[in-house]
């Protein structure tokens, strides 16, 4: 695992909780919020999205590092999920995958509580033992 830059990780966090409030889950009610770090020390955010469709949903995670490629990152170097309810969350499979495929050697993914200091650091070797990377 690496270090990311002093306050960083606060930032994160008071990021991803911020935008876990304007999730789109009118079926689940579980409002997922997800900030990403790139090699340029700038944020991206993003929050779920449900759709009627299910299928169609999109992970709070894919949508912060979709935003972070289009804003010109290319190397995610942290993130941080945030989702309801007192239960750490993890990335779901495919978010392991997108983390895998944008993250650099020892990148942290960091699962935080909405509310407290509860956290629970994770490199994505242990979210994605034996991945698929480039």
């Amino acid at each position: 695992m690496t270090d990311i830059p002093q306050g960083a990780l606060e930032r994160l966090v008071e990021a991803a909780r911020a935008v876990r409030l304007n999730a789109h889950a009118p079926y689940s009610k579980f409002k997922v919020g997800a900030a990403v770090l790139d090699e340029h020390g700038n944020v991206s955010v993003g929050c779920n999205m449900e759709n009627g469709a299910y299928p169609l949903g999109t992970c709070a995670e894919a949508v912060a590092l979709g935003s972070m490629v289009a804003s010109g990152g290319k190397e995610c170097r942290a993130i941080v999920i945030v989702g309801s309810g007192d239960t750490l969350i993890t990335p779901c499979g495919g978010c392991r995958q997108r983390i895998a495929e944008l993250a650099v050697d020892g990148t942290d993914i960091y699962c935080v509580a909405v509310t407290g200091d509860d956290i629970q650091r994770l490199s994505v070797e242990d979210v994605l033992p034996n991945g698929f990377r480039l």
